[in-house]
């Protein structure tokens, strides 16, 4: 990561996207602030007061991403040790924990990995624990599912957490959920040292720079990570060149509220569990799954999203709850509109409480969202990992009810706000992959412009914090942008009619890359950060 001090910068021979000028070339930054946008032949006024003249050769000028929903430490953990994402198989899965253990060897504490998927697997299945214990050769190991709703954990591990066997979500040889999952993870995670914690939150911080990712929302809490660790990356990201960090504290009612408020969380929510989620079949459903006998797990109740969120009004901070299935949702529902009836609408509207994931709603839910002012922080890779007709989603839920989720298209339309992001390391920071999702969706009545896509990735996340000035490029703004090495611009939008339109330059829609699957994505050549550079290719 590098860094570069505040100064006025020039930047011409490229395409600005900027809505102050949709044919806009060049841009002239002063301090960390966006000063002018226009054409290369006006740049030429300001060449003479620049302190740096960059020429982009085509190169594209964006406002820096946003990525509304990480765990920054798990997600260095992942960059820097153990990853079991593209196992393709078990015995693959095991020969990997087997070889990472043994290289790690004594005195490594407790190890942690992630992302181990059956449903990837041809044996369709997790290690039993006796075959986890044999490749982790007797160490204790923790290896969190890629959806990080259950995990594995070692006899070694398991014998670090006094009365695991009588705690719920418990099973002497499959994965931990529930209480016993976060038990197994909370005990790992205990064991992590400082210089390990931060080691893995700077491999998030420069993996996000090199992504063209300005901003980050962490979402902790004491069932995902700790409050030492919230402070330790919000101190880490204050001293360090690199994106900047807004962290959200998951506990529930007034003890979560002080320990926001203490730990300078913008938000008392993030990974608040309203339920789980699909993959480990703990989100919360009205009708069972497809493929077992029970409705999932809740995790909350209306009763108490109601005095959360009237805790959060009343304190002026924002509220949020994780809530996947469609029971969880209606249980945030109707706890967000029982405060509002309490409060007011408009009062708990001011606050834009989010819910992280939203990805089961109904034409009610929806519907409440717009009313209630409430913020989807989604994650369209989701749909791209799990979707389709033959994916993950179809398997758990049947092939009508998983072709129902994430529907993109029609939070738009119903003006529900949506902040795109990535629920790293549960998928892998990638904004322009999380744009093509999203355009891309497996069910195409879901899908959105690329342009729509972007704007929730980028605008979308600073509006979700209240910062409605940010995300664009604009004199005045703040001048945290990305340049991008990227082929032809073009409109991409589901209609073809209106891609046709805005691809006329009377419509003065600004291009985008082209993002249609298969083609290579951008690559980022520098990030700025309030006008300070903190990467460079």
């Amino acid at each position: 990561m590098t860094e570069r001090t505040s100064r006025t910068v020039l930047l011409r021979g490229g395409n600005v996207y900027s809505p102050a000028d949709p044919f806009a070339t060049a841009m002239l930054v002063e301090g960390g602030h966006v000063a002018w946008v226009g054409s290369d032949g006006a740049a030429g006024a300001y060449a003479d007061a620049a302190d740096e003249i960059v020429e982009l050769d085509g190169a594209l000028v964006t406002p820096a991403f946003v990525d509304a929903h990480v765990h920054a430490t798990a997600t260095g953990l992942s960059l820097t040790g153990l990853d079991l994402t593209d196992c393709a198989s078990l015995p693959e899965a095991l020969a990997r924990i087997a070889a990472f253990c043994a290289e790690t060897g004594e005195g490594g504490g407790v190890l942690i990995g992630h992302g181990w998927d059956e449903t990837n697997w041809p044996e369709g299945r997790a290690p039993s624990l006796a075959e986890l214990d044999a490749a982790a050769g007797g160490a204790p190991l923790y290896l969190s599912r890629t959806d990080v709703h259950s995990g594995l954990a070692t006899g070694a591990l398991r014998a670090l957490v006094p009365g695991l066997a009588d705690t719920a979500g418990h099973h002497p040889e499959q994965p931990l959920t529930q209480d016993a999952h976060h038990a197994v993870r909370a005990a790992a995670l205990a064991h992590l040292t400082p210089g390990r914690r931060r080691a893995a939150q700077l491999a998030t911080l420069r993996r996000a720079a090199e992504l063209g990712i300005g901003t980050l929302h962490e979402c902790a809490g004491p069932q995902i990570s700790s409050a030492e660790d919230l402070a330790a990356l919000l101190a880490l990201a204050a001293e360090t060149p690199g994106p900047e960090v807004h962290g959200y504290w998951g506990e529930l009612g007034p003890e979560g509220v002080r320990t926001a408020k203490t730990l300078g969380a913008v938000g008392a929510g993030g990974d608040l569990f309203a339920d789980g989620a699909l993959g480990s079949r703990t989100a919360c459903l009205h009708d069972p799954y497809a493929d077992a006998p029970h409705t999932g797990i809740a995790y909350l109740t209306a009763d108490q999203v109601a005095e959360h969120v009237t805790a959060c009004t009343e304190a002026d901070l924002q509220a949020g709850f994780h809530a996947i299935g469609d029971a969880a949702i209606t249980a945030v529902v109707d706890g967000v509109r029982a405060a509002a009836d309490k409060l007011g609408t408009d009062r708990v509207r001011a606050l834009r409480h989010r819910v992280e994931h939203a990805e089961a709603l109904t034409p009610e839910t929806l519907a409440a969202f717009a009313e209630l002012g409430l913020t989807a922080s989604v994650q369209p890779a989701f749909d791209a990992a799990w979707g389709g007709p033959d994916g993950m989603y179809a398997a758990r839920l049947g092939a009508e009810r998983a072709a129902a989720l994430n529907p993109f298209a029609a939070m738009l339309r119903t003006g529900v706000p949506l902040a795109f992001g990535s629920d790293a390391p549960v998928t892998p920071l990638d904004p322009w992959g999380t744009v093509r999702a999203a355009a891309f969706h497996r069910t195409p009545e879901h899908r959105i412009s690329v342009r729509a896509a972007f704007t929730a990735h980028t605008r979308g996340g600073h509006r979700a914090l209240g910062h409605d000035q940010d995300g664009v490029l604009v004199p005045g703004a703040t001048a945290s942008y990305a340049i991008w090495a990227t082929t032809d611009l073009v409109v991409q939008a589901p209609d073809s009619r209106v891609a046709g339109w805005s691809t006329d330059p009377r419509s003065g829609t600004p291009g985008l890359p082209d993002l249609t699957p298969g083609t290579p994505l951008p690559t980022c050549l520098r990030t700025v950060v309030r006008g300070r550079t903190v990467y460079e290719r």
